[in-house]
């Protein structure tokens, strides 16, 4: 007796497992068709970020790198303190240049509980975005911009 319900709980364990998936008992009684919206915020300005990271504190270094079909932008950045995560450039204007500038912002979460601020070199963040050729048309500078500063590229 044993046996059966000991191998009926692991088949249920396994299949709960399945999240999404009409094989997971939480499913089978319309548990697993919840809606999912996203909520963009409304804005005044279309192009906003409605990123919840916020900027890093200062870009420290940019420079672009020219590949085939495009080219890749190299940030470093510094936060105030250790611990900041998911660094990332992110383009204003869903990636389309105003007057021949393209933005794009350095953001990173902060840490999620106190962290020493620690040396500057343990506090670098590095994120970087690959631009094609079709990116850069109409670009004549892209600006990678921090809470405190920003630096200035030629494509």
């Amino acid at each position: 007796m044993k046996t059966p319900i000991a191998a009926l709980l692991t088949a249920a364990l396994m299949l709960s497992g399945c999240g999404g998936s009409s094989l997971n008992p939480f499913n089978w009684f319309g548990g697993g068709n919840k809606e999912k919206t996203l909520d963009v915020g409304a804005s005044a300005d279309p192009g906003a970020v409605t990123d919840p990271r916020p900027l890093v504190a200062r870009v420290v270094a940019a420079r672009i790198d020219r590949k085939p079909g495009g080219a890749i932008v190299h940030a470093v950045g510094m936060p105030p303190r250790q611990g900041h995560w998911d660094a990332e450039l992110v383009a204003e204007n869903f990636g389309d240049p105003v007057d021949g500038v393209l933005v794009l912002q350095f953001r990173a979460f902060p840490p999620p509980r106190p962290w020493p601020a620690g040396t500057p070199q343990s506090r670098q963040l590095t994120a970087a975005m690959f631009l094609s050729d079709q990116d850069l048309g109409g670009v004549q500078r892209i600006v990678v911009r921090g809470a405190g500063n920003e630096q200035t590229l030629r494509p």
